[in-house]
């Protein structure tokens, strides 16, 4: 083979392969979990409002139970907090970290709210495997509404007085 030749063959090798490596897929980035950076309340007409703010991500599934005492996710130790009944809620995915184990909320873990009218506390119950629970003490058994909005993204607990 003459030399433009081997010259010609070795560029067009080193073009093949840059074409290859720029069409393969790139890694796959995990996916973006919504970490919970603060938690607020507030008293509003007929219901209690708790809203857990969130960083940027998809909007979680969200979920409740009413019960009669709280347990940790996931060692499934009993939560006190004050309060006739218990309100679990779940966002699923969601979280109280980021990606590196940093605490993205850093408020308290319990919490009083003497301002509400049927809440009484708060407590994080759970931080594992993208799956966040927040437990709620209440006076009285009653109707619960929990759904998110986004831009930005929140869960709002709407707890009847």
């Amino acid at each position: 083979m003459s030399r433009p030749t081997r010259r010609a063959l070795a560029a067009l090798t080193i073009l093949i392969a840059g074409a290859l490596a720029a069409a393969a897929p790139a890694q796959a980035a995990g996916p973006v979990i919504p970490a919970m950076t603060n938690i607020r309340t507030g008293l509003n007409t007929g219901f209690d409002r708790i809203v857990l703010d969130l960083s940027s991500g998809p909007a979680p599934a969200v979920g409740y139970q009413l019960l009669d005492e709280l347990t940790a996710d996931p060692s499934g130790e009993i939560v006190w907090l004050t309060g006739q009944y218990f309100v679990n809620v779940t966002a699923t995915p969601a979280a109280a970290h980021d990606v590196n184990g940093n605490l993205t909320y850093t408020g308290p873990q319990k919490f009083r709210t003497r301002n509400l009218r049927n809440v009484m506390a708060v407590a994080v119950t759970g931080d594992f495997e993208a799956h966040l629970s927040i437990g709620l003490g209440v006076r009285t058994r009653t109707a619960v509404h929990v759904f998110t909005l986004t831009a930005p993204n929140r869960v709002v607990i709407d707890v009847a007085s």
